[in-house]
């Protein structure tokens, strides 16, 4: 994909086999791989656990060929599909981090229990293999203790009227917030932080809302954003852009949808000419994703692919998990026909059919 003097390679994605959003972004300043993660497909996934296997080997493959043309990696957060700890060893990631700037999600604040403690494993890990040190030897203390309400962020989601499904919300922010208050309070405010890194052969910095620049190219992460409903339990990510002259890349990292308005007007904003976005996760309706958040998503997109320049949109994650993808968001690209614009999968993109649905005919095999 291309865009005035910018350069998006598609490295791998959930549409290929493979949980997975990476990409490669080149301008003449500077080469970024996104999000260089990758995991085995859910149990409900079509395929034999060895043919998962597989899937994800050859992710990592990508992944560590694209890692050899990288100057920069970024972790929009912790998930496994998202990052590679060293001690997977299915890459040698030391190969993959040696001689780069990581700009990370910040693992200190805006992050939950689960992604506190791989983040704290994953520096350990840089720490021994780059700067011979161990993570507690260099962590600190809390540096922010009081937190904002980060609906008031969300003021679109937060003063929309669900009709009758308002009271039900309102239960659950308001659980959600006490969520928030516990993390806050006993976990970002009381525990050790991790602090950047710079060893000779590696550094990392924490990103959250920050804009970076290197020579002509404008690199900006977003402020942390609920991976995917309002203070969803999975935690908060940042989406990535990156912008060279007049033309601009956006990866989404994992809104799920996006689900929030707020976020699909953030992204109409950014108004990219390459667009990557994530989609909510259809194999989890009925269970993890109901009707009225699956319509916000729907919704979201439809204004997202009608309001943005990008002519062709990189439509995967999450979403080609199910075989019934296309049918769940049926909607999206109906409205991408009607504007003259391409929705597709990376596997699509790249000339072939996504794995879900090659895998999901009867006495066929991808």
């Amino acid at each position: 994909m291309q865009a005035g003097k910018i350069r998006a390679h598609i490295v791998w994605f959930d549409s290929m086999g493979a949980k997975c959003s990476s990409v490669l972004v080149e301008t003449p300043d500077i080469r970024v791989l996104i999000d260089p993660g990758a995991a085995a497909m859910q149990p409900s996934f079509p395929l034999s656990w060895a043919m998962k296997a597989r899937y994800c080997v050859e992710a990592f493959r990508a992944i560590a060929q694209a890692g050899r043309k990288a100057d920069a990696i970024v972790v929009s957060h912790y998930h496994y599909d998202h990052h590679t700890p060293i001690s997977r060893r299915v890459i040698d990631a030391m190969e993959l981090y040696k001689g780069k700037v990581i700009w990370a999600k910040d693992p200190n604040r805006y992050i939950n229990g689960s992604q506190w403690n791989r983040a704290r494993s994953f520096y350990d890990e840089l720490c021994l293999a780059f700067g011979n040190t161990r993570l507690s030897d260099v962590e600190t203390g809390p540096l922010q203790t009081e937190y904002p309400d980060p609906m008031d962020s969300i003021p679109i989601a937060r003063d929309k009227d669900y009709g009758d499904y308002q009271r039900r919300k309102a239960e659950l922010i308001a659980k959600g917030r006490a969520w928030f208050e516990r993390l806050s309070s006993r976990l970002w405010g009381a525990k050790p932080w991790v602090p950047e890194l710079a060893f000779d052969a590696l550094r990392v910095e924490f990103v959250d809302g920050r804009t970076i620049r290197v020579g002509g190219t404008t690199i900006r992460f977003s402020p942390p954003l609920f991976h995917g409903i309002e203070f969803d339990r999975v935690g908060w990510v940042f989406a990535t852009s990156v912008e060279y002259g007049r033309s601009k890349f956006l990866h989404s990292s994992d809104l799920q949808g996006p689900m929030i308005e707020d976020y699909a007007d953030y992204i109409i904003g950014e108004d990219p000419d390459i667009l990557v976005l994530d989609g909510p996760p259809t194999y989890m309706f009925g269970y993890m994703l109901n009707r009225i958040n699956l319509n916000r998503c729907i919704e979201n997109l439809c204004a997202i692919v009608r309001r943005v320049k990008a002519r062709t949109i990189i439509y995967d994650h999450h979403l080609p998990r199910d075989r019934l993808f296309r049918e769940r968001v049926k909607r999206v690209y109906e409205v991408g026909e009607e504007e003259g614009k391409r929705v597709l999968t990376a596997a699509e993109y790249l000339g072939d059919e996504p794995v879900v649905i090659k895998c999901s005919r009867p006495s066929r095999s991808p």
